[in-house]
């Protein structure tokens, strides 16, 4: 009988705190607590999903409990190595917030830490979103929280901290997970794509890192969904309509037509993304991104640091925006986001586009402020140089008591 499939996200999970990509800050202090032993009683990890939050509270069970540590690099090959990865070990316990959130799943817990580990170092509760639990499920955690025996560790991973009472909050180490950068995903799934022998190109890593917005997890699992559908060797294409991407084409002829004030081509490209079946609402999310992109190049150019578009649309985006002031493409950008918004709750999101884009091509620069004050100073010294009845400015008095009256 075959081996049964395990997904890329699975596959290619870090089984060390140094194998894992982009939160350097959280497994250099992990790191660091390790070699020196100086090891706290409970931690917390917090971050959006899919940035590596269970994957290090496992990796760290594994190096608390190597039968060679506490050490930075388990060896791999005892058996705490080689049961914590596979979630197989009995001194490793993983809970469901979520679906162990009362009262009595809490005691049982607490029964349970009296006991000593069966063969490892440590006792480790894993508590994945632990926001989950109950306030009184809290309550009943807390006296064990702030006094456990030595041999347990407590490692909590949730994506809502604001939810966790501030007496759990400071019983803990927190340890904030960023999202993770797009190099960092893309040279990632480089290297995944390299070993399973799949030939795809550096605009399709893009857009799939693109795509799973600084997710390790989703991007990984969005590779997977690639490869199951264009075989070893995708095409551009094919993973732009995987992911749902809108053509490229259609969203820089939309920006073009805003910023030359040319309506009927905008609206030629609204008909070409509707009859082609995009989504309406996707259309203009990404042509948010690409207005946004091109105010960064009209910025400045030290600006195109912050995007994560390839340097081909870095060149074309600095040819459009160029004699664009960067004000008149932020008012698009507004404009545009308060649109979005309308054709996400819209019944007919073709209508409601098409209807704004008058209002969006008829977006030129602001005059300055200083300009118009000049302006009108200009206009009342010719006034009062032709002979006309000059302006008033705040209480001047009346030149005559029937102009008082």
């Amino acid at each position: 009988m075959a081996d049964a499939y395990l997904a890329i996200a699975r596959k290619w999970r870090p089984a060390t705190l140094e194998e894992m990509a982009g939160q350097t800050h959280v497994t250099r202090t992990l790191g660091n607590a390790l070699k020196s032993g100086r090891l706290h009683h409970a931690f917390l990890f917090t971050g959006a999903r899919g940035v590596g939050k269970t994957t290090a509270a496992r990796a760290f069970a594994r190096a608390l409990n190597c039968a060679e540590g506490p050490n930075l690099n388990p060896c791999g090959v005892c058996a705490s190595c080689r049961e914590v990865p596979l979630g197989s070990s009995p001194d490793v316990i993983e809970v469901d917030g979520a679906s162990n959130n009362s009262v009595e799943d809490v005691r049982d817990l607490r029964d349970g830490v009296r006991y000593l580990p069966s063969s490892s170092r440590f006792k480790i509760y894993i508590i994945d979103e632990v926001h989950m639990l109950s306030k009184g499920a809290f309550n009943a955690l807390l006296k064990t929280l702030e006094e456990p025996p030595p041999h347990v560790k407590f490692i909590f991973a949730t994506t809502e901290v604001n939810k966790i009472p501030e007496t759990i909050l400071s019983r803990v180490q927190r340890f904030d997970f960023k999202r993770i950068p797009h190099p960092v995903v893309v040279e990632r799934l480089r290297l995944i794509s390299k070993a399973e022998g799949v030939e795809i190109s550096e605009a399709s890593l893009r857009m799939v890192a693109r795509a799973g917005e600084g997710s390790m997890r989703d991007s990984q699992s969005l590779l997977d969904q690639v490869i199951s559908f264009g075989g070893n060797a995708p095409s551009d294409e094919q993973v732009a309509d995987i992911l749902g991407l809108v053509d490229r084409r259609m969203l820089y002829a939309m920006l073009e037509g805003l910023l030359s004030g040319d309506g009927p081509r905008c609206l030629d490209a609204i008909a070409e993304v509707y009859e082609s079946g995009y989504e309406i609402a996707q259309f203009t999310s990404e042509l948010l991104e690409l207005v946004r992109d091109a105010a960064l190049v009209a910025l400045s150019p030290s600006a195109v640091r912050h995007m994560e578009a390839p340097a081909e649309e870095r060149a074309r985006l600095g040819q459009l925006a160029e004699g664009v002031p960067a004000e008149q493409l932020a008012r698009t950008f507004h404009v545009l986001l308060e649109v979005h918004d309308q054709v996400a709750r819209a019944s007919r999101p073709r209508m409601v586009l098409e209807m704004a884009v008058a209002r969006l091509v008829s977006i030129r620069p602001a005059q300055p402020l200083a300009g118009l004050v000049d302006r009108l100073a200009d206009l009342e010294r010719r006034m009062r140089a032709g002979g006309a009845v000059p302006m008033r400015r705040g209480r001047e008095p009346a030149d005559s008591p029937e102009e008082e009256r």
